[in-house]
């Protein structure tokens, strides 16, 4: 809303300093600054009403030690940083840009689920909460409609560089070839050379008109993607800041990826897909980290509030359509190795137990419990120390994620 209102200002009255709104990098640092300012001083207010409320959380025993403390913690925190990040997003960025809008649907359906899932386990009492089949669902629904508007709609567009057939600028003595934007399914493989590929090449057999079915190939990637880090990032939340920390890495790596393929000059000189319109992301982002820095404030341990289902669910959506947005989701399983890894955990425990209980009559373990973060607790760390480390593992999965723009 102000990005429209100082836009009229400086276009119709010329008034000084106005202009300024233009740029992305000034709204951006805006963002932070406001999404930190609500995360910390209205979060404590959203604290308080959750306690009052009894909206606190209810601890299964699993014999993990300090379990029990957090019984009656205020849980659904997850508001806190939905609040924090839509508020300046709808101040600063331009509501119009389609990405924008797609993360503004992806953190209000994804908060929606998960805000259902916390009510019905704390108001219902049931500890299962929503089931898995409709969060599944609603996460497909979700992957098919970011899908079928990142294919079909007319903004989402890529560079190519054509050999002088197209657009061109010319002067007396060169030829200087531009830009040219065109639909596209193309993806980057990151550490190769030439990597870009074409999701659409995998119908190739279909002969000629192969591409007219690229959908058929994209959308289920995009469903795929979004339920994995989504469910990832809530299987990551067990344990006091680890989500939100790792999360906000992630989202900062992802920020600067936007940055960069929404900036023809950069998208150039780094030789990756400049990506028209994305840049505008970056405002999303700077208010989504800023808003989880500021929950971390109140997440850390001992944590004064939980996120819950409706901030977990949420973060692993809006960090899986940001990077299928940036083309960068096939750098996925580095980035977010973390949720990679506890959601693996997860699957290698519930598939071994299994098996072994069918083969030796007796279920056995591979962790001594399951996601990954309970297994250091198990093994005596204390958590703060759990998740200083996961934190450390993110920066480092977070560098080599950046490596990848120019390392090939």
């Amino acid at each position: 809303m102000l990005y429209y209102l100082f836009d009229f200002l400086d276009k119709q009255w010329d008034v000084p300093g106005t202009g300024v709104f233009q740029y992305i990098t000034f709204r951006s640092g805006l963002a932070v600054i406001l999404s930190l300012l609500i995360s910390t001083v209205f979060g404590k207010k959203v604290i308080n009403f959750l306690r009052k409320q009894q909206i606190g959380e209810t601890v299964r025993e699993l014999g993990l030690e300090g379990q029990s403390q957090k019984a009656g913690t205020p849980t659904m925190g997850g508001l806190i940083i939905i609040m924090a990040t839509l508020i300046p997003v709808i101040l600063l960025a331009k509501l119009d840009n389609i990405y924008i809008m797609l993360l503004i649907v992806t953190t209000l359906w994804m908060g929606t689920i998960g805000f259902l899932d916390d009510y019905i386990k704390i108001f219902k009492k049931d500890k299962e909460g929503l089931k898995g089949k409709f969060k599944v669902v609603g996460q497909v629904v979700l992957g098919v409609f970011v899908g079928y508007v990142l294919y079909f709609h007319p903004s989402v567009t890529v560079r190519t560089d054509t050999s002088r057939v197209n657009i061109y600028a010319q002067t007396e003595s060169t030829i200087t070839p531009m830009p040219v934007e065109e639909k596209s399914t193309a993806t980057t493989i990151p550490f190769f050379k030439n990597n870009e590929f074409d999701y659409a090449e995998i119908l190739s057999f279909l002969g000629d008109n192969y591409k007219d079915y690229a959908w058929l190939i994209f959308i289920p990637i995009v469903i795929f993607i979004i339920t994995a880090v989504s469910n990832g990032a809530n299987l990551t939340d067990g344990i006091d800041g680890l989500a939100a920390g790792t999360s906000a890495i992630a989202v900062l790596t992802l920020g600067i990826f936007a940055f960069v393929s929404g900036n023809i000059i950069f998208s150039n000189y780094l030789n990756i897909m400049y990506i028209p319109n994305s840049g505008e992301m970056t405002v999303y982002i700077a208010a989504f980290a800023g808003a989880l820095v500021g929950f971390l404030w109140y997440n850390t341990y001992p944590a004064s509030v939980f996120m819950g289902d409706t901030g977990s669910l949420t973060i692993g959506g809006i960090i899986a359509v940001l990077a299928i947005a940036v083309r960068k989701e096939l750098l996925v399983p580095i980035l977010c190795g973390v949720f990679l890894a506890e959601n693996f955990s997860v699957i290698l425990q519930v598939s071994y137990f299994k098996y072994t209980k069918k083969k030796f009559g007796e279920g056995r373990r591979i962790f001594l419990m399951s996601p990954l973060h309970h297994h250091y607790q198990k093994k005596g760390y204390h958590e703060s120390k759990i998740v200083a480390r996961f934190w450390i593992v993110a920066i480092i999965l977070a560098i080599f994620s950046l490596v990848s723009l120019k390392l090939r």
